[in-house]
């Protein structure tokens, strides 16, 4: 039989009600489709201690922590020192979701740009990577970012990306990384594809954002990890490679990445 090609879906919400009380047969399906690992998110510091619990419970399983821009008005302004402190738990691996959101919440721009740096500030001294969530920002996210890297350099992934060309230029002449998730694959993104195709192989990781945005042949029901595989699939047609050479060049940029992770399992 042959072996299925492993990728890891680099951000999902293991924690969300979506889940609850399915997470032994969540894993069970990524693991059948090849998704041999997940990062799951809190989205509000004072949600850690459940996604901590997940991914103590499941080995292949890592979490990352932040305040999201859209709860930044409703939450306590995180600070460098919770995050740093956070990042102490073996698992934790990353520094998000942070980021921009003007589609929703541009009343709160200031408090997330704030935030932001915040934020960017933890992934300096930590030097686990940023997860970058963004929408309806592009120039301020762009300039914000560049900002910052000046200031200190550190690493970052534009989760889910979907922005425009402008700031994907911008993110991957800083280093950055670019996020497939199932909006890739809609039939519709085609000037994102575009996008993700012009950009270094070696810089892309894919995702599901799970429980939103499945991509088809499950779009508008619940997404879950296992789907990664249908937007890796994508992903490798858009590069033109064989599937298995993707899904190990994307895990190869992930453990480039999310070093931590990658130290974990080599500890293990």
């Amino acid at each position: 039989m042959t072996e299925i090609p492993q990728i890891t879906d680099s951000h999902c919400h293991l924690d969300f009600p979506d889940f609850e009380g399915q997470l032994d047969e969540i894993v069970a399906n990524a693991r059948d489709a090849g998704v041999s690992r997940m990062v799951s998110i809190a989205t509000k510091l004072k949600n850690v201690p459940q996604v901590r619990q997940i991914a103590e419970t499941y080995d292949n399983i890592f979490f990352a922590a932040a305040t999201h821009p859209m709860s930044v008005a409703d939450e306590p302004m995180a600070t460098v020192e919770e995050l740093v402190a956070l990042a102490e738990h073996p698992k934790l691996v990353g520094i998000g979701e942070s980021g921009l959101d003007y589609h929703y919440t541009a009343e709160s721009a200031a408090a997330q740009q704030e935030s932001l740096r915040i934020h960017i500030a933890a992934a300096r001294e930590t030097g686990l990577p940023l997860i970058i969530h963004a929408r309806d920002a592009d120039e301020d996210m762009a300039r914000i970012l560049s900002e910052e890297h000046a200031n200190g350099a550190y690493t970052c992934v534009m989760h889910c990306f979907s922005s425009g060309r402008a700031l994907a230029e911008a993110a991957l002449g800083l280093g950055f990384y670019l996020s497939m998730s199932g909006i890739a694959a809609f039939p519709r993104s085609s000037d994102l594809r575009e996008i993700f195709a012009d950009a270094p192989v070696d810089r892309i990781l894919v995702e599901t954002d799970s429980p939103y945005l499945a991509p088809p042949p499950h779009r508008g029901k619940r997404n879950e990890p296992a789907y990664t595989a249908h937007t890796a699939r994508v992903g490798a047609e858009l590069f033109g490679m064989d599937y298995a050479d993707f899904a190990r060049q994307t895990q190869e940029n992930f453990d480039r990445l999310f070093w931590k992770a990658a130290q974990y399992e080599a500890a293990a």
